[in-house]
């Protein structure tokens, strides 16, 4: 038996390779479309979920997280290890935080010898998912303090950002009004988004999609310049775009690790098909 299993939820965007690969265990989170409820990764894949979408943005709503979700993922991590580490989206975007605290609660009775710490990644998306492969990478003979720690250095060290064909319906986010979607939607404006004190922020607009990959690229060149990198690529509902902006990443960068998952749902249906991000951090 291992030290220590990984637990993260759906909305950390990796891949089936990399969950089988390291055995970490993904608690699905649900969502609405019209009146019928699905799990993240479980009944619905993201593409399947953003053609709802795209036919009736309005009958597609995020739910809250319960700690339900969590339950069965913990059972199975303790079936593999004693020790529990549970990477979460950031708590003040997201109800799965809390959630993750009390399914801890709830489990004890069944697994009493567990132990399960519950860890804020403070970002989203891939960038979770880098935390959580952060820990799952250190689990292999540490301790649940040493393993902790690599997600927790990991949380410092990587970087969000992404770029948004639309602003139509960014306006779920609560950052901005409805009615200044719909303006800047008329207008073209694509907003470049990136994660900063656990929010998701917005650090620029662009009027194209060319100068918005231009500029992201730039932000991450500016702060890995030559270092190798560890880069995740994401897209809601664009593959074609995201291979090519993976090749661009690869020729332009020295990159010791990319990938490209599907933008989970759960933020999709705040940011729209679309849209291009990046998860990245340098070595050393």
């Amino acid at each position: 038996m291992q030290k220590v299993a990984i637990v993260t939820d759906s909305i950390a965007c990796l891949t089936r390779e990399l969950v089988e690969q390291y055995g970490i265990k993904i608690a699905p989170l649900p969502f609405y479309v019209g009146d019928k409820v699905y799990r993240d990764w479980v009944d619905i894949t993201p593409s399947q979920a953003y053609e709802f979408f795209l036919k009736d943005p309005d009958s597609f709503k995020s739910m809250g997280a319960s700690p339900g979700v969590f339950l069965e993922p913990y059972r199975e991590a303790s079936k593999q290890a004693k020790n529990i580490l549970c990477v979460t989206i950031s708590a003040k975007i997201s109800g799965a935080y809390d959630a993750a605290q009390l399914a801890k609660e709830q489990i004890k009775t069944e697994f009493p010898q567990t132990s399960i710490e519950v860890l804020d990644s403070q970002t989203v998306a891939a960038a979770e998912g880098f935390v959580a492969l952060a820990a799952a990478r250190a689990a292999e003979g540490r301790s649940l303090a040493e393993v902790v720690r690599a997600a927790e250095e990991m949380r410092d060290r990587v970087t969000f950002l992404a770029l948004l064909d639309t602003i139509r319906h960014v306006y779920r986010t609560g950052r901005i009004p409805k009615i200044a979607s719909q303006v800047g939607s008329m207008l073209n404006v694509r907003p470049i988004l990136t994660t900063s004190s656990g929010l998701v922020r917005f650090i620029g607009a662009v009027r194209s999609r060319e100068r918005g990959i231009e500029r992201i690229l730039k932000i991450m060149r500016d702060k890995v310049g030559e270092s190798p990198v560890h880069v995740a690529v994401m897209h809601a509902y664009a593959p074609e775009e995201a291979e090519r902006l993976k090749e661009r990443v690869s020729s332009e960068f020295n990159c010791a690790e990319l990938w490209v998952a599907e933008f989970s749902p759960l933020m999709g249906y705040a940011t729209g098909t679309g849209t291009l991000a990046l998860a990245f951090y340098k070595e050393g």
